[in-house]
């Protein structure tokens, strides 16, 4: 589960990266102000999320159950919650009806918020040295 939190974290980050990136030049001359924020708002979070699998991956020993959910809560939060903001920022622009995905964004963010506080809780009882 280490290599796997970390192979996401690393590639959440680079694929912020580069949809920012794509963002910023090409979806900035053909999306509205609100779908380009919300695209955005896509990207910082999955930035966010990489930087967080990435030192969860390095803390973590992922040898109990909840540590192995920390990193799965929030790579499946992040694939919901930004992946479904992606889709619902574009859905004009590929001419497709995508609005079942608004449920599915705050669900992702639940899933983000509970690794959040499952982290918390295992720094409150941790012993870190």
């Amino acid at each position: 589960m280490k290599t796997i939190t970390l192979i996401f974290g690393a590639a959440f980050g680079m694929l912020s990266v580069i949809l920012g990136a794509f963002g910023a030049h090409a979806l900035k001359k053909i999306l509205s102000v609100e779908r380009l924020e919300s695209f955005e708002t896509g990207v910082r979070y999955q930035m966010y999320a990489a930087f967080f699998l990435l030192i969860a991956g390095y803390i973590l020993k992922f040898d109990t159950s909840s540590q192995k959910w920390i990193s799965i809560l929030m790579i499946a939060g992040t694939m919901l919650f930004s992946f479904s903001i992606y889709g619902l920022s574009l859905q004009d622009y590929l001419g497709i009806n995508l609005k079942f995905l608004g449920p599915i964004t705050p669900l992702g963010g639940l899933f983000m918020m509970l690794s959040w506080g499952m982290l918390i809780f295992y720094f409150a009882k941790a012993k870190l040295q």
